[in-house]
C-alpha cells in the first residue's frame, strides 16, 4: 500500500478530494494531513473522514521534525494541497521525485513565491490573458520550480472575474489531481 501524506494550509479541498478519491483503492490510501494552520479547515475535514492530522511550526519544517515525522508515519509520497510555504531541502533529500505540487496557473506563467490563491487568478485577469490552468509538478528546492507532470487548461473570457477563473480552476484541479498523482505512482514514477 502507497501511502500519502498531505501537507495543507488552508480549507482543504483538495485534500478532501484526495481523502475521497483513495478511499476505496487497494493500492494507495491518504494516510495523514500534515498542516502549518492550527487554524485550517483541513483539520475538521479530515478528522470528519477520519483521517489524523499533524499540526506543526516554520522552525519543525526547517529543522527536519517534519520530514522525520513523515519517515516514522511511513509516508511514502508527499502530496502538496495548497501548502504555502517552500519545502526545505531535508524533506526533498528524503523523498526524491515523492514530493507532487498542484499550482494554479500553466508554469512557468504566474509561479513563484507568493503567486498563490487569488494573487494567481487576479493577475491572469488583470494582463487579460485568454487562457489559464493547472500544472502538476515535481517538488525542487525552488517555488513553482520541478518537473512537470501534467497541466490542463481552461479558457479565460474577457468578462471573467478572478473569482469565475478560481471556479474553472478548481473544477480542473478536483479532477486531475489524485489521478495524476495515482497514475505517476503507479506508472513511470515507480
Amino acid at each position: 500500500m502507497i501511502r500519502i501524506g498531505i501537507l495543507a494550509s488552508g480549507n482543504g479541498s483538495n485534500a478532501v478530494n484526495f481523502i475521497n478519491y483513495f478511499r476505496e483503492d487497494p493500492n494507495i490510501s491518504v494516510a495523514k494531513i500534515y498542516t502549518n494552520n492550527p487554524s485550517a479547515g483541513v483539520i475538521t475535514k479530515a478528522f470528519a473522514l477520519n483521517v489524523p492530522v499533524h499540526v506543526f511550526s516554520r522552525r519543525q519544517l526547517k529543522e527536519g521534525s517534519v520530514t522525520d515525522q513523515l519517515k516514522q508515519d511511513q509516508i511514502d509520497c508527499v502530496v502538496l494541497a495548497g501548502f504555502l510555504w517552500l519545502v526545505p531541502s531535508n524533506m526533498i533529500e528524503a523523498f526524491p521525485e515523492r514530493i507532487i505540487n498542484i499550482h494554479p496557473a500553466l508554469l512557468p506563467n504566474y509561479g513563484g513565491k507568493g503567486m498563490y490563491g487569488m494573487r494567481v487568478h487576479e493577475a491572469v485577469v488583470d494582463n487579460g490573458e485568454k487562457e489559464s490552468g493547472i500544472t502538476i509538478h515535481l517538488v525542487d528546492e525552488q517555488y513553482d520550480h520541478g518537473d512537470h507532470l501534467f497541466q490542463a487548461r481552461t479558457p479565460v473570457e474577457s468578462n471573467d472575474s478572478p473569482e469565475d477563473v478560481a471556479t474553472k480552476i478548481h473544477a480542473l484541479e478536483h479532477k486531475h489531481f489524485p489521478e495524476v498523482v495515482k497514475d505517476y505512482l503507479m506508472g513511470e514514477g515507480s
